[in-house]
């Protein structure tokens, strides 16, 4: 009997084309003990696809919280797993939170395997500023707290990123049309990595139209990734800021005397920082 602690390998899998499986994926899947899955049966296709034949373990939303435990034990017990998704890289938008949490606080050694991931493969197609960013998986499914939780981040200047599902992805457009106004510019990619694969931008008025014209752009694994709300550019600043930036920079650095005015007047340091050198060209 094997007395060492196992460990639990986070593999990521295909998004839908089974090419884009890592060597290093197939390798683990052929030498662990054990596959967790969110679905089995899936998940057993891609593995005979593959010539490989493992036990599986179903681990999903409505019973990790309660089967984690069992896992754990079995890693303790000196069991090597791979816990994988339906596709992509586990934990985003899918199970394993609480086995990954519960591993960790037993001490037990976790190696993740990079991968496919939807929300990052759409990102760098989207042509949206890719610096800054948060993933806020799915929205809610009705339209009251979808608007609430779309409120909540109209002012965010980051990049957002959606998944979406077919049935709800116009009466989500429309309430992002509502929240966001019509002029928002917002990506749309459908079926990353397959055969109908789909990307496409447009204001997000045009953009629902574009999606209601043909049923078949509402079908397909969805996301969306909308631009962050355009940061205000400070033009003006009062005479009193500019009187005691010109005032603390005799005694300071420029940059330290900004940030103190920026502070005391409200405005944003870099801006005020900008402002003073192109005042000292002048």
């Amino acid at each position: 009997m094997n007395n060492s602690i196992g460990t639990l390998y986070i593999v990521a899998t295909p998004i839908g084309n089974l090419q884009d499986i890592t060597q290093r994926a197939l390798e683990t899947f052929a030498q662990v003990d054990l596959i967790a899955a969110e679905d089995t049966r899936h998940s057993g296709l891609l593995l005979s696809h593959y010539g490989i034949k493992k036990p599986f373990f179903a681990l999903h939303d409505h019973n990790e919280q309660q089967k984690a435990g069992l896992l754990v034990e079995k890693l303790r017990q000196g069991t090597n797993i791979a816990l994988i998704s339906d596709a992509g890289t586990p934990l985003i938008s899918d199970p394993g939170f609480h086995l990954v949490r519960q591993c960790r606080q037993a001490g037990i050694k976790i190696v993740p395997l990079p991968g496919a991931c939807a929300a990052i493969t759409a990102l760098c197609a989207s042509g949206i500023a890719s610096d800054r960013f948060c993933f806020e998986g799915f929205l809610p499914a009705k339209s009251k707290a979808r608007r609430d939780k779309l409120e909540n981040l109209a002012q965010e200047d980051r990049t957002l990123i959606f998944y979406e599902s077919t049935h709800r992805i116009l009466d989500c457009l429309a309430d992002i049309e509502a929240v966001f106004s019509a002029d928002r510019y917002v990506v749309l990619a459908r079926e990353i990595t397959k055969t109908w694969e789909t990307i496409h931008g447009d204001l997000v008025g045009l953009l629902r139209q574009w999606v209601a014209e043909d049923p078949n752009r509402t079908k397909g694994e969805m996301v969306l990734i909308i631009e962050g709300l355009p940061q205000k550019q400070e033009t003006e600043f009062s005479a009193q800021a500019v009187k005691a930036l010109t005032l603390i920079a005799q005694e300071l650095p420029l940059k330290k005397a900004a940030a103190i005015v920026a502070e005391l007047y409200g405005y944003k340091k870099n801006a005020l920082y900008q402002f003073a050198l192109e005042k000292n060209k002048d």
